[in-house]
């Protein structure tokens, strides 16, 4: 699957499907509070994805850090640890359908590294407006990378990158650990990252051998055909897309709100494989009817 032009069909959120089974995740570490509290519940978030098309489970790791589970109380073993089990769940919930169905085709699991500004839960991955240094931005990323890779991820998900400084720290790290990468950027309207740097030059920056596909991600579904059109203008690479619900996230309330613009619509996100996007997906607000729906439209085209 991973090198191939054949379409390829990522989950949705697995917030989102938590939320619906009725979990609490307005805690600062999101899913990740239960990797520690339930982690039975994000198996069965990932089964149900599994179940619906998806050929990507992207793990409970976005806002896991060593930094975010040591204000929780937890040292670093433990934290790392947690990280592995994100994992672990994903594989084991693509065991089991492949025991339901006897399905033996490729499924990925994708080691979901979230960005610096994620761990700050002040909602800096939709503005970028955070600056510690690439130094910095290293060394909390690096044990992540490492703990996911270990654990047995076939693919990292840099996702929801709201800037190229952080981009390029990411893809430098790739060359420390030894599997591919897709990287996604946050946008805030039709041509530029959150933090309003032209896409063009975000795409760029995933010039490495390891990354296999750039995109957008956990943005209004209303702008991924600008974005989409002109990152392929400067990429060759294969294009990732899944947009959000069409929602805008809260701070103060922690939750997502109506927006102005179009929804989720699986045919539309089906289509932008006109546009290069041969990874498809749904992001927050979507849940395993939306990728079901995709998978079916994918499968028809």
């Amino acid at each position: 699957m991973i090198g191939t032009a054949a379409p390829v069909v990522i989950d949705g959120g697995l917030a989102t499907e938590l939320e619906a089974n009725g979990y609490d995740l307005s805690d600062r570490l999101w899913s990740a509070r239960l990797l520690l509290t339930d982690p039975e519940a994000i198996e069965a978030a990932h089964l149900a994805y599994f179940r619906a098309g998806a050929q990507v489970a992207t793990t409970a790791s976005y806002q896991a850090s060593i930094e975010g589970f040591s204000a929780a109380g937890l040292d670093r073993a433990a934290a790392l640890r947690l990280i592995s089990l994100s994992v672990e769940l994903a594989s084991q919930a693509r065991a089991r359908y492949r025991e339901e169905t006897g399905e033996e085709g490729s499924l990925l699991v994708a080691g979901s590294v979230g960005p610096y500004g994620a761990m700050l839960a002040d909602g800096s991955e939709y503005r970028g407006d955070y600056d510690p240094g690439a130094t910095v931005l290293a060394d909390f990323h690096r044990p992540r990378l490492n703990a996911l890779a270990e654990a047995g991820a076939d693919i990292l998900a840099f996702e929801t990158i709201p800037t190229l400084r952080e981009a390029h720290v990411l893809v430098g790290l790739l060359d420390e650990v030894g599997i591919p990468a897709w990287l996604s950027y946050s946008c805030r309207d039709g041509g530029s990252t959150s933090a309003g740097e032209p896409i063009e030059e975000a795409v760029a920056v995933a010039d490495h051998p390891r990354i296999v596909a750039v995109g957008v991600n956990c943005t209004a579904p209303r702008h991924m055909p600008a974005l989409l059109a002109a990152a392929r203008t400067a990429t060759d690479l294969p294009l990732i897309a899944y947009p959000n619900g069409g929602e805008r996230w809260d701070t103060t309330t922690r939750r997502w709100l109506a927006d102005e613009g179009g929804d989720y619509d699986p045919a539309t996100v089906a289509s932008w494989a006109g546009l290069g996007a041969t990874w498809l997906g749904g992001c927050c607000g979507t849940g395993p009817a939306e990728i079901a729906a995709l998978s079916e439209q994918v499968r028809a085209a």
